[in-house]
């Protein structure tokens, strides 16, 4: 039976697969017949990841985006690619009175900058084949953004544009570049969040989610949309995931 939406044939790399949205991308991904190749920084929870693919003929490789010397041997190893998921990124909340240069390095380092080298070395060592796609995580706070989330959201509204050039400058060899925006998901970073406004806070706040708080699956599942055929004529835009949050909010 045909399959649109079937990642038979296709090898993908995953980068911040050791854990939340990354990790259930990986699996979800090969479960739609991919091959991958996953990537993150710590060793332990990435073979977690890499024993929960489904079949055979995928590849680990541990690396730091932060680190561009680990990018090179990162690209060095991986095959040529059908699809490229950038999902590694991280958050730490700061008012933007108190901000430092210490404070925002980290977070521009890896959400934006190794994204960015990763990319551009990908395509110049002609790993990425033709008809591939990028698939870039984003956040709804790129465009609704909260208190303390001045360099999280400026990074994800910052990739937001750097997909958009990339898909303008590559749709000549069929090459697309799309991100996906996603609400409050619950994953590990659900839970520290809870801890640090409290149960009773984070409640109020997620009944403002008319279908209530999204999964890493259903962020995989878009994922393996844009990977996908069915997809093709889909470049240069960002699919907001909220539940609905935002429908009603002007």
């Amino acid at each position: 039976m045909y399959n649109p939406f079937s990642l038979q044939g296709k090898t993908v790399l995953v980068t911040g697969a050791s854990s939340g949205i990354g990790q259930q991308i990986a699996i979800s991904v090969t479960k739609m017949g991919a091959k991958v190749v996953i990537t993150a920084r710590n060793k332990e929870r990435l073979l977690a990841t890499y024993e929960q693919l489904v079949a055979e003929g995928h590849q680990w490789v541990l690396a730091d985006l932060a680190k561009e010397e680990e990018i090179k041997n990162l690209v060095n190893a991986v095959p040529k690619l059908d699809g490229v998921v950038h999902s590694a990124g991280i958050i730490q909340p700061f008012p933007i009175k108190f901000l430092k240069k210490k404070n925002f390095e980290p977070i521009q380092s890896i959400n934006y900058n190794a994204i960015l080298l990763l990319t551009a070395a990908l395509l110049s060592n002609k790993k990425i084949n033709r008809q591939a796609s990028f698939v870039f995580l984003s956040s709804i706070a790129s465009q609704y953004p909260y208190k303390g989330a001045a360099t999280y959201a400026s990074t994800k509204a910052a990739i937001e544009a750097f997909a958009k050039v990339l898909a303008v400058e590559h749709s000549s060899k069929g090459i697309r570049s799309n991100c996906l925006s996603p609400g409050m998901v619950k994953t590990a970073m659900y839970e520290q969040t809870e801890q640090a406004v409290g149960a009773k806070k984070m409640s109020a706040y997620i009944e403002q989610y008319p279908l209530g708080v999204g999964t890493p699956e259903d962020i995989a599942n878009a994922t393996i949309f844009l990977l996908s055929d069915a997809s093709k004529w889909i470049n240069g835009i960002t699919i907001r995931l909220d539940g609905g949050l935002l429908a009603g909010m002007h």
